[in-house]
């Protein structure tokens, strides 16, 4: 539906792959993170039916993500960690415009690119990883996040005009790209 502006350099894969176990626990962390965003849309909408259902489902799907990380955590002696700050988050919501409908198509739009960014990502850390189970598990993921980021879109284009989501979600892959392009390469998703 949409191409990302930035590539993520193999620097970065590499980060993660020598430091998996604190990428896993990064991973782990952005699962709930994004089960419970998930679960905010919802409570913010209910008035909106689509939005409604399709955050009821992705917060399930988000969570399952999250045990089964966890899975992998605790087979690897590690224990999940505390919340964190994201700074690509952090950097992203200040993107976020005031008044009610512009802020929804900002919250959309910027969970789809979230999204997109995820599927990047574990798509470079599938390929890889050696085989085995925690490389079936990362193409799974990436599986999983490409459906989300055409999820937040579609959800937008229920709401807004094609035009005005455009146009935004224009301005915003620009502004992603400059996030990610200042970011130091560590092993964490963001």
């Amino acid at each position: 539906m949409f191409e990302l502006r930035y590539k993520t350099p193999m620097e970065w894969t590499e980060a993660v792959i020598q430091d998996m176990d604190t990428f896993l626990i990064d991973h782990a962390a952005a699962e709930k993170k994004a089960s419970g965003m998930a679960m905010s849309m919802l409570s913010h909408y209910p008035d909106k039916e689509k939005l409604v259902k399709a955050m009821v489902d992705l917060s399930i799907e988000e969570m399952i993500h999250f045990k089964q990380v966890v899975k992998f955590l605790y087979q690897r002696g590690l224990n999940p960690g505390a919340d964190t700050k994201d700074e690509y988050v952090n950097q992203f919501r200040k993107h976020f415009r005031k008044g009610t409908e512009v802020y929804m198509l900002d919250r959309l739009l910027i969970g789809g690119i979230i999204e997109a960014r995820g599927h990047e990502r574990f798509a470079l850390v599938a390929e890889a990883l050696p085989e085995g189970k925690l490389q079936k598990f990362y193409q799974t993921i990436t599986e999983s996040e490409a459906k989300h980021k055409d999820l937040f879109v579609e959800l937008a284009y229920e709401y807004f005009d094609k035009d005005t989501v455009h146009k935004r979600l224009d301005e915003l892959l620009d502004a992603e790209a400059e996030i990610c392009a200042s970011l130091p390469f560590t092993a964490a998703l963001h």
